[in-house]
């Protein structure tokens, strides 16, 4: 989403478990893209209310997981904030073979690009081909 709209949106990235490095895979099909993830870890909302994130200040939580929608309808009990849930492909397990399980994350991308400009338009800047 930074790398799609810059800063005319706030925007954090939270998983269901926190203390976890970004998949190596998943470092490697954003770079494709010129998105830089190697530096990145996964966090928790508990962990952004930690480091100083207002979560009920959010309007929207974009959950690509089951996990993390039940994580996200039980979290806006307490705050108003839309949840959507975008099913996407978890690559996580898929393909025997490095290029298999590259195809697959690479399809994963593809999908949460797709969604992303279905609801927020094409990116300002054009993106590498991939």
């Amino acid at each position: 989403m930074k790398r799609f709209h810059g800063h005319e949106t706030y925007v954090q990235s939270a998983g269901v478990k926190a203390d976890m490095e970004i998949d190596g895979f998943s470092i490697a099909v954003c770079a494709e893209m010129g998105i830089e993830l190697s530096r990145h870890r996964s966090r928790s909302f508990d962990e952004m209310q930690e480091w100083g994130d207002d979560l009920s200040s959010f309007e929207l939580i974009v959950a690509l997981s089951p996990a993390a929608q039940r994580k996200a309808l039980e979290f806006t009990r307490y705050h108003h904030i839309d949840v959507v849930y975008w099913p996407i492909l978890d690559p996580t397990g898929l393909g025997e073979t490095r290029e298999a399980k590259l195809a697959s994350y690479r399809q994963a991308r593809d999908q949460i690009i797709e969604r992303m400009i279905n609801a927020w338009g094409p990116p300002k800047d054009p993106l590498p081909e991939t």
